[in-house]
């Protein structure tokens, strides 16, 4: 169950937007945010959110703050995170940090699991919920190129999939099928519009 340590109150300026990046595995959810990231690095405002992730650093997955277990059960006790969850047998967490960004008017970009949504829409109240997919099949041979693994487990993998349903957040889903420009530029239309 994600849990939330926040110290945003009633009364804060509501001026940032949080916007969460969900979507299945496979999708290319880090292939866009990087993409639109490289187009919008001049443009201020926006934050990308660095998670923190019980994973050692690969080179190959998102730049993350690496932690071990005990670390980042520390990390979350001591209040430095705002959103946790687990997944995949894996620790994520936000850094409380973002909740002055957000104060501060900035536009907050941050990679969520989807069951978190609804903590995220009580810690913040403008929220942009940004689902990233892609068609089944498509998902199954980028998930199978990964490598990491079988066909039974990236079938029950999809099967796992539900429909989106935020209480609040506007949603917008972007259908990541095509060339990566195009896909960015979906993204960063989104992020204009939020």
């Amino acid at each position: 169950m994600p849990e939330i340590a926040s110290s945003a109150s009633a009364t804060a300026p509501e001026t940032g937007i949080l916007v969460l990046v969900v979507g299945p595995s496979g999708a290319g959810k880090d292939t866009l945010m990087n993409a639109a990231r490289a187009s919008l690095s001049a443009r201020s405002g926006l934050v990308f959110v660095r998670r923190a992730i019980t994973r050692p650093r690969d080179g190959a997955t998102e730049d993350h703050l690496p932690m071990t277990e005990a670390e980042f059960m520390a990390a979350e006790a001591a209040g430095a995170f705002c959103l946790a969850w687990q997944a995949h047998g894996l620790r994520y967490g936000v850094p409380a940090a973002i909740i002055d960004e957000l104060r501060l008017g900035r536009t907050v970009i941050v990679n969520l699991s989807r069951a978190v949504i609804p903590a995220a829409e009580a810690l913040w109240p403008r929220v942009l919920v940004l689902n990233v997919t892609a068609p089944p099949a498509l998902l199954a041979s980028r998930l199978a190129a990964r490598g990491r693994e079988d066909a039974a487990d990236i079938a029950a993998r999809l099967a796992r999939e539900a429909p989106l349903a935020p209480a609040r957040a506007k949603l917008v889903t972007i259908v990541n099928d095509g060339p990566v420009e195009a896909g960015a530029a979906a993204v960063l239309a989104a992020l204009r519009g939020g």
